[in-house]
């Protein structure tokens, strides 16, 4: 485990990270994307995993990229909208919801990968393996109030 990793797997560092730094952390995300052509972001410094999703925005139809952390699953990747605790979905989550098919750039190689919203039971034995691989989620979750996170399965498509 690499020292960022260290320092953002830690409780404290993470309230921290969410309640003042976050405005920072994005700035340096997107100045990272941009200089290395989207090869390296804040999340890959910290060894954490990730992925670029490139989905059609619901409103536009114009491709939208965004960077999340991501939680390997049996048939694909499971990615969490709990922008970083705030009371309302990120914007991304609402483009996946909108779509059937996404881009998906994980580790410089891209794939095209099928969205669902996971509901129900599913999405609580899901929401139980994001914290095990992420527990932090608990803490933004915590701080979202009411705002319960959605949670998507990327399957890739052959």
């Amino acid at each position: 485990m690499n020292p960022l990793q260290r320092v953002a797997r830690n409780p404290t560092a993470y309230r921290w990270l969410v309640l003042t730094a976050r405005p920072v952390a994005e700035v340096l995300e997107a100045v990272l994307r941009f200089i290395t052509a989207g090869r390296l972001g804040v999340l890959d410094l910290t060894g954490l995993p990730n992925v670029q999703i490139t989905a059609p925005g619901r409103k536009t139809g114009l491709a939208r990229t965004a960077t999340v952390q991501c939680v390997p699953a049996d048939d694909g990747l499971l990615v969490v909208g709990s922008n970083w605790g705030r009371d309302r979905h990120p914007s991304w989550s609402a483009n996946l919801k909108a779509a059937q098919r996404v881009s998906v750039r994980r580790r410089g190689h891209r794939f095209t990968a099928k969205v669902r919203l996971l509901t129900g039971e599913e999405r609580d034995r899901a929401w139980a393996a994001a914290l095990a691989h992420w527990p932090n989620y608990q803490i933004a979750q915590d701080r979202a109030g009411g705002r319960r996170f959605r949670l998507f399965l990327l399957t890739p498509t052959a």
